[in-house]
């Protein structure tokens, strides 16, 4: 094989290489159903992704938890409803959560990220005060958008990312034994880890 050859094989092998990266960040959240990989949308929802893989690489999610559950057959007949699996610190680590300062709000008016199935989202009391605490739609979620009837400030929740693979993982951990809204036992997070 001549250089030139060997050249031209060297090039194609770098682009396919780069080709291969992704535009944006992905996680990989690993539980015992299998693995959910994430993309994280930065140019859209920069303070939430930033503040959401600066605990990934901290480690923080080591050893969290799946804890809560909404299924639409289990709510009050005449609240809004939403479907979706919520996870994070608050069971395994709540002291470490809760020490944590809040991130600033993005709105799904400000990002254009809707509640759409598979989205991951921040959990949050008041505008601001999201922290470690995730949620994944299964299903459209509309009234979790701004302007959405499942807030009554109307700012909605922070989405800042999307399932792209393991969604059939989301829906294991969905339908797993649960009390009250809580899994009965809780679903581990082993590791939540940047690709």
């Amino acid at each position: 094989m001549n250089r030139r050859n060997l050249l031209i094989i060297v090039i194609v092998f770098i682009t396919a290489c780069k080709g291969a990266e992704n535009k944006n960040p992905h996680v990989d959240i690993s539980t015992k159903f299998g693995d959910i990989e994430v993309e994280l949308y930065p140019e859209q929802a920069p303070e939430t992704v930033k503040a959401f893989l600066r605990y990934v690489d901290s480690g923080y999610y080591t050893n969290s938890a799946f804890y809560r559950v909404l299924r639409d057959d289990e709510q009050p007949s005449n609240a809004p409803k939403s479907e979706l699996i919520q996870g994070g610190l608050w069971k395994t680590n709540y002291k470490l959560s809760a020490g944590l300062p809040g991130i600033k709000h993005e709105t799904t008016a400000q990002t254009k990220i809707l509640h759409k199935n598979g989205v991951i989202s921040m959990a949050r009391l008041e505008p601001g005060t999201a922290n470690t605490e995730f949620f994944i739609c299964v299903g459209d979620q509309p009234g979790l958008d701004y302007g959405g009837a499942n807030n009554a400030d109307g700012q909605g929740y922070a989405a800042f990312g999307k399932v792209v693979k393991g969604m059939n993982v989301v829906h294991s951990i969905y339908d797993a034994p649960e009390s009250d809204g809580e899994f009965d036992p809780l679903i581990y997070i082993f590791k939540i880890k940047r690709l």
